[in-house]
């Protein structure tokens, strides 16, 4: 792989996009929330510009379904405050959105990217590091990815995890029913959350949490592509006991070469997680464009190697 590329990452674009979803046009992303005047929800809004802007650079898919917003119960801990919606609560008409780059030589071998696209449905919350932050990054690996002739497909998936039902599980189940030859997964979420102690001290980090022993293999992976590419990050293989999130889904379904990767070694570390103050002016946008390069760069190298990239 052409270390050349990862200067391709762009940290204007980074901005542009995050302070786009999570301040100006667009301060939240769910279904519980329209602007004043607006005529759409700004969870659709967010799926018109992702859509709009994706279609530029691969072969986009909308995947419509019903989904409803949690409830809020503040009697719950400071950070949890989300609760199972009740029967008579409405539902409405979603959408998750798939970016296919197709392969040349082994299309049937799939790299799967995964972000979250919504924000909190129970508080209005930018989410900006929850998740923003993984969103644009699967954008700009879209956008850098498109312009290079890829051995593998390369698929990317947009979904719902604040909200209810989590997409991504019936989205992984069809894709074992098909018998789709996934052989590595990426969770974006939380990428470059951490807390304020190590953003004060200026650490920049990259989190591999993997639960499954084939998770790891990935996770010590991009542990080494970190030293190979000589990014100035601090990136660490840490288990997560639980499966859940959306890269929880893709491993229960059979796909266990899967990691989340994320900003901090404690989980959720950023203190403004699932609150209000989970702003885009927090983010440490050098950070987030460091994790996007080290992103593009193991996509690339398992693109060109396949599975003996982990060897």
């Amino acid at each position: 792989m052409n270390a050349e590329l990862l200067e391709k990452i762009s940290v204007n674009r980074l901005r542009h996009d995050l302070f786009y979803l999570c301040r100006d046009p667009l301060s939240f992303r769910t279904v519980s929330y329209t602007a004043p005047w607006h005529t759409k929800n700004s969870l659709d809004e967010t799926d018109e510009f992702l859509s709009t802007e994706m279609k530029k650079f691969g072969q986009i898919r909308m995947i419509p379904y019903k989904l409803r917003p949690y409830r809020c119960n503040r009697s719950k801990s400071l950070h949890h405050w989300y609760d199972t919606p009740r029967p008579e609560d409405p539902w409405y008409d979603g959408n998750c959105i798939e970016v296919l780059l197709p392969g040349k030589d082994r299309p049937e071998e799939i790299i799967q990217l995964v972000s979250h696209k919504d924000s909190m449905s129970w508080i209005n919350s930018p989410g900006a590091h929850d998740n923003a932050v993984g969103t644009v990054a699967n954008m700009e690996l879209v956008r850098i990815l498109s312009a290079i002739p890829l051995s593998r497909t390369v698929r990317v998936l947009f979904c719902n995890e604040e909200h209810t039902p989590w997409y991504s599980r019936t989205y992984a189940l069809d894709a074992a029913k098909r018998g789709d030859r996934i052989i590595s997964v990426f969770n974006q979420d939380l990428l470059c959350g951490k807390s304020d102690a190590a953003a004060a001290a200026g650490i920049r980090s990259m989190v591999a949490w993997y639960s499954k022993e084939e998770g790891k293999v990935l996770a010590d992976f991009l542990v080494r592509e970190n030293e190979k590419y000589a990014l100035e990050l601090t990136v660490s293989a840490v288990h997560k006991p639980s499966v859940n999130d959306d890269d929880g889904s893709f491993i229960k379904a059979g796909f266990l070469r899967t990691v989340m990767t994320c900003g901090s070694a404690v989980p959720y570390g950023d203190p403004q997680y699932h609150l209000p103050g989970d702003v885009p002016e927090r983010v440490d946008i050098i950070n987030l464009a460091l994790s996007a390069q080290l992103l593009l760069a193991a996509v690339l190298d398992i693109d060109e190697q396949g599975e003996e990239a982990f060897a």
